[in-house]
């Protein structure tokens, strides 16, 4: 079998990874502290950066009450929409045929 091998195949090659902890609630307190720290420090300057950065965070409060929300939002959106379409089949229905006397 030996022979058969021309070529010595090389071994995969190892990486050492270290990971480091990180811990996202503490970095976050850290901003809004230094966030209170710049408003109390700067005054106008540090509200609007504060504003801003409220934008860009976007909504993280609790996801029950989003998703509720969205879910009445689109109940009542399906509600309009099926009025919509019985308001039109009755007017259909009523002026139909008048309507379609007068384009003959």
């Amino acid at each position: 079998m030996a022979l058969l091998k021309f070529f010595k195949v090389p071994k995969h090659q190892r990486f050492t990874y270290k990971p480091r902890y990180w811990d996202p609630k503490k970095e976050e307190l850290d901003e809004r502290m230094q966030r209170i720290k710049d408003i109390q420090e700067k005054g106008v300057e540090a509200s609007k950066a504060r504003i801003s950065g409220g934008f860009r965070q976007g909504f993280k409060g609790n996801q029950q009450y989003r998703r509720s929300q969205v879910r009445r939002s689109n109940m009542i959106l399906f509600f309009i929409i099926a009025v919509l379409i019985f308001i039109t089949y009755l007017f259909l229905k009523d002026l139909g045929p008048e309507i379609s006397s007068t384009f003959e």
